[in-house]
């Protein structure tokens, strides 16, 4: 089990996810965008199954291999972000991240992504951080750049998404002893 903790950093807070965050979760999750990106284990249609993603969620941190947060600004959840620990020997993890549609633009996920970055190199001990995604996702390519992860190559075929086309993915890895890029603000 990892302990759940709350971060302050960059004008956001990340916070375990709620019950009473369904809505948003809800909002994020049935997103047509989210669903082109990402491939859930299941659709996310309705409220109860955003409350299954938010029960998975603790579970994960029950568990101690899935550390997800909602990330807030002003009070309001504005997205996802989370670090999936792959191999605790190997001190290593993978990120992911997702933004509410009216949402994106602000540099949330990069904030976001910045913040659990560096808390994982200094609370948790990881050393290496991958984040993959879409070949074709511009915007999530743009986010990995702005936080100083290092492109890596493609990995083919390494995605099925949810009409069961494989799709291929860009690997990109940041280490704890990489430079960190500056503080990263909204635009």
């Amino acid at each position: 089990m990892v302990r759940p903790v709350e971060l302050q950093a960059y004008g956001l807070t990340l916070r375990p996810w709620e019950e009473g965050d369904a809505k948003a979760a809800l909002r994020g999750l049935s997103d047509p965008d989210f669903n082109r990106w990402n491939t859930p284990a299941a659709r996310i249609e309705d409220e109860r199954g955003a409350l299954r993603f938010i029960r998975s969620r603790r579970e994960g941190w029950v568990r101690g291999d899935m550390l997800s947060f909602a990330v807030s600004e002003d009070g309001d959840v504005r997205g996802h972000v989370g670090v999936q620990l792959s191999d605790p020997r190997m001190r290593s993890g993978r990120v992911g991240y997702w933004v509410i549609r009216e949402e994106r633009g602000r540099r949330i996920a990069s904030r976001a992504l910045e913040a659990v970055t560096r808390w994982a190199f200094r609370d948790l001990g990881l050393y290496r951080l991958e984040l993959g995604h879409d070949l074709d996702n511009e915007a999530s390519c743009a986010v990995a750049r702005r936080c100083a992860y290092a492109y890596e190559g493609l990995l083919r075929g390494a995605r099925i998404d949810l009409d069961g086309v494989p799709r291929d993915l860009h690997l990109h890895a940041r280490l704890a002893v990489d430079p960190a890029p500056e503080a990263p603000t909204a635009p």
